[in-house]
């Protein structure tokens, strides 16, 4: 008879004489609880990979989120004439909330504005109106463009304008006074003219619109133009800023939302609302997957209980292995093999279910607009639970058998 045929029918020997006294109810119980713990961990962090495109366009962990924060214009404020502006003072907190990566200030021009605009070219009726400016920090803005800058030998002024002003004209004012749409594309080219007045200068200054932003609700130039405009047509002096532009963490973090409140600030636009669902979402995912690992580790334990049982209802079989030569992991071999096999059934399972209940929500998904994210990570943290829990199974084995095997000598 062959070596192989000779190691194959030892194998089967040992594993006859060992698995006597194995529980298939036990480990039918430790297979069903490791496999909806494991279910229940894949399938939530899943879920989360497939509904957060719905809340953040950018498919990233570390996507940056933006407050626009003003302080609320009161009562006796107007009546008293004063203005809601943000002073060092309230910007150095902010900047020191745990929640806040960074704050930029909004300026704007300190003297009277106004644009034309040529509706027909060169030559063709103009449009006017007074107009504003607002500058920010160059990190803050989500247009890129290598003409952000200002040159007073060269004048042209750049500016970025919010999409909402072009959807405004579209869908507002073209369509109820029966003048043409158009697309950022052609808007961009038309010419701009502004004139600056103030300080005793009257100037006109051709302008071009270099993109349009989501995140911002103004009028923006560089900030190098706003300083060098502002220091010739208007006071030149440095203002508090009216609002304010936040960097956080999320913005559906409870502190910040109870901060705000507290200080009286505003946030434009829907975002907190965005964020508070975003915060739920995350909220009620971790508390699901924590009762998924809770649920695996028990399942771990329960499964450890089971192979100790069962070692040390076979301690005189193992003694006597170990007594016939066969060593510790030639003894441990049937039991490590049975845990790694019950562990890939589960692991396999696991996937199937979680693939099965994604089909199942994903149409409803689709309707609100996103495909849903990646499977990877849910497969990868699949892989690396039951990794860890069949190192943690075989070590132990191994640290029994061994025990055996030392008191044996």
């Amino acid at each position: 008879m062959s070596n192989k045929a000779n190691k194959y029918s030892s194998n089967h020997l040992k594993w006859k004489l060992l698995r006597k006294h194995i529980s298939p109810s036990q480990l039918v119980g430790f297979s069903l609880a490791s496999l909806i713990g494991l279910t229940i961990v894949i399938l939530a962090v899943q879920f989360y990979q497939d509904v957060k495109p719905i809340f953040n366009d950018e498919e990233s962990f570390i996507k940056k989120d933006y407050l626009i924060v003003t302080q609320a214009v009161s009562t006796a404020g107007t009546l008293l004439g004063s203005k809601s502006q943000f002073s060092q003072e309230a910007i150095a907190d902010i900047e020191a909330q745990p929640w806040c990566r960074k704050v930029g200030k909004f300026s704007s021009n300190d003297y009277s504005l106004y644009a034309t605009i040529s509706v027909g070219g060169m030559g063709g009726s103009a449009m006017g109106t007074m107009l504003f400016f607002e500058s920010i920090p160059t990190e803050f803005i989500d247009v890129a463009d290598s003409d952000w800058k200002f040159d007073p030998a060269k004048p042209e002024i750049p500016v970025i304008m919010s999409r909402d002003y072009l959807s405004l004209y579209n869908f507002g004012f073209a369509a109820s006074q029966g003048m043409p749409q158009v697309s950022e594309g052609i808007i961009s080219k038309v010419p701009l003219e502004f004139t600056l007045r103030g300080n005793g200068h009257n100037e006109t200054i051709k302008g071009r619109i270099v993109g349009f932003s989501n995140r911002l609700n103004t009028i923006i130039v560089p900030e190098d133009f706003m300083k060098w405009s502002n220091e010739r047509y208007g006071s030149g002096l440095e203002r508090d800023p009216s609002r304010i532009i936040v960097e956080v963490n999320s913005p559906g973090d409870v502190k910040m939302q109870r901060y705000l409140e507290d200080h009286g600030y505003q946030v434009a636009g829907e975002k907190m609302q965005q964020g508070k669902a975003q915060y739920f979402l995350t909220l009620v995912v971790t508390i699901v997957i924590i009762v998924g690992i809770i649920i695996s580790v028990l399942a771990f334990f329960v499964l450890m209980l089971s192979i100790y049982l069962l070692l040390q209802k076979n301690t005189k079989k193992l003694q006597d292995l170990l007594l016939l030569g066969y060593s510790p992991s030639q003894v441990s071999r049937p039991y490590i093999n049975m845990v790694m096999a019950i562990n890939a059934v589960v692991l396999v399972l696991a996937v199937i279910i979680m693939l099965l209940a994604r089909a199942c929500y994903l149409p409803m998904l689709r309707a609100m607009g996103t495909n849903g994210g990646t499977i990877v990570v849910a497969i990868i943290v699949a892989i690396v639970i039951m990794s860890l829990i069949t190192v943690g199974n075989i070590f132990a084995i191994k640290r029994k058998i061994k025990a055996l095997w030392i008191q044996q000598s």
